[in-house]
């Protein structure tokens, strides 16, 4: 159990507050001022333990303490690295520098300020194994399917057959990000409807999953910089926790639904789809077309608030052949250019820097006779 039998907190919140040369990788002095900031929080007391990383532009900080979700002596400590990091990007003139920081102040959380907040709070179990994935130019629902893999489907998760503590499956709750709903989904009773949802990546993500007893299983940041700053400032890079182990999915069962590199939104200037490609830290970093897409794991365990780890959970040959698979799709899907199905569909688009060019089209175009009269509208196709 944590300290005094309290619940602990695992809290990972991140930012693209600048980076070198481009969308491209985190500078290495960036991480060391968030660290120092964390520090000192640590030392305060306001959190246990701390790990700072990064995955391409993305500045990860992952958290441990006693204080329940969303506390805002916790969002501040995260802000005010973020702050600090981003102060260190503007002095090296680093690309973007504090992209993601949408407000000039704090307001007593980060939400809806630009970083990305996932956090469970939890009672640990004597051995309290978790998982983080931090994802990278693509969007929060790029975790739709694999947790679906990891949490309702028996080809992928054996446990769902063979373990009595998984066999009653799980609770997803599933946001709708245009209209700010939720809905709770138990499988496997209300699978087929689960899937209706979360097919539509561009609408439906899913938040929390949980244990049918209440224990939480799993959690993803969920903002949409572009719904939040009514504009494209950059795509929303999420970050994922998955608790692991007796009565939760086995590591393997986890790391498995990475295996099929399945096509998510993103990519270069968030306005294409592409293969989300899982990565070790040594290869945490954007290239070809500002990627691919990229998903990064760290595994640790959580003992009385304090993180053991972590080990570094993709960077490993068994997932040589899946880069190559999305390496190879990569390649097929940057031949289209700017066609579909690379390129977004128009409801996305809305939300890219493309409107502003089709503008200047706008008074260029005259009537033409169709031969008939159209009933949906393109206002229609985008509710």
């Amino acid at each position: 159990m944590s300290s005094g039998g309290t619940k602990t907190t695992l809290s990972v919140i991140k930012a693209d507050i600048g980076s070198i040369a481009g969308h491209h990788k985190a500078h290495p002095d960036t991480l060391l001022a968030a660290s120092r900031v964390l520090a000192e929080g640590k030392k305060k007391g306001i959190i246990v333990d701390f790990y700072v990383t990064a995955i391409g532009d993305d500045i990860q900080l992952i958290m441990t303490h006693f204080r329940g979700i969303n506390d805002p002596q916790v969002h501040e400590l995260a802000w005010d690295a973020f702050k600090e990091a981003t102060s260190v990007a503007k002095d090296l003139g680093l690309y973007a520098a504090g992209q993601d920081l949408l407000s000039d102040t704090f307001s007593g959380n980060v939400r809806g300020l630009g970083p990305g907040v996932a956090e469970l709070e939890f009672s640990e179990r004597p051995s309290e194994p978790v998982a983080i994935f931090m994802a990278d130019k693509t969007e929060p629902s790029a975790f739709n399917l694999p947790l679906y893999k990891i949490f309702a489907d028996p080809f992928n998760t054996a446990g769902l057959v063979i373990d009595p503590k998984m066999h009653s499956g799980f609770v997803f709750t599933v946001l709708d990000l245009y209209e700010g709903k939720a809905v709770d989904l138990s499988t496997p009773e209300e699978l087929y409807d689960l899937l209706a949802l979360i097919g539509t990546t561009s609408r439906y993500v899913i938040k929390y999953v949980h244990r049918k007893d209440g224990e939480p299983a799993a959690v993803v940041s969920s903002e949409r910089l572009n719904l939040i700053a009514g504009k494209y400032i950059g795509k929303d890079d999420p970050v994922m926790i998955v608790r692991l182990q007796s009565g939760f999915p086995a590591l393997g069962e986890a790391l498995e639904a990475f295996s099929f590199p399945h096509l998510v939104a993103g990519w270069m200037r968030g306005s294409h789809f592409g293969p989300l490609m899982p990565v070790g830290l040594k290869d945490a970093k954007m290239t070809r077309f500002d990627g691919p897409p990229r998903v990064l794991g760290l595994g640790f365990n959580v003992k009385a608030g304090r993180l053991v780890g972590p080990t570094d959970l993709f960077d490993d040959v068994a997932f040589d052949e899946v880069r190559r698979q999305a390496a190879e799709i990569a390649d097929y899907m940057r031949r289209h250019g700017p066609f579909m199905p690379h390129r977004l569909g128009p409801e996305e688009m809305e939300y890219t820097t493309l409107p502003d060019v089709l503008k200047r089209l706008e008074g260029m175009f005259r009537p033409f006779d169709l031969g008939y009269k159209p009933i949906v509208k393109h206002e229609d196709l985008l509710e």
